[in-house]
């Protein structure tokens, strides 16, 4: 259930878009957000990025690629709100957790498939 985490966040992203920014703005390096543009843009398409990605790895559809792109979207994520946040180190080590089994996926591109008449005659 990887991809839990990331459908619950991409909601929280898409549907409290000004509390989530209001984070960045308040993090130790809030300013990598605004490198890639603007917050409120990062907080909306990361949301559609982790909901899709995230609905396609619980289903297992394009498992590689899904994966790959929660890595990019985790990646900034992490370095914008987690890195430097000396009081809570968890979230820091979930994300790196995360990006372990979202490499995982990423290394083996395993698809879900209905096995066929051949195989289950065997």
């Amino acid at each position: 259930m990887l991809s839990g985490i990331f459908i619950v966040a991409s909601l929280n992203h898409l549907f409290n878009v000004e509390k989530t920014v209001s984070r960045i703005e308040q993090a130790n390096f809030g300013a990598i957000g605004e490198l890639l543009g603007s917050p409120e843009v990062a907080v909306i398409a990361s949301g559609i990025v982790m909901l899709i990605a995230g609905l396609a790895l619980l289903v297992g559809f394009k498992t590689k690629w899904s994966a790959i792109l929660l890595i990019l979207v985790l990646i900034p994520i992490t370095l914008t709100i987690q890195v430097g946040q000396v009081q809570s180190m968890e979230p820091l080590f979930k994300n790196i957790g995360l990006a372990g089994g979202l490499l995982f996926f990423a290394m083996n591109d395993i698809q879900f498939r209905k096995k066929s008449e051949s195989t289950l005659n065997k």
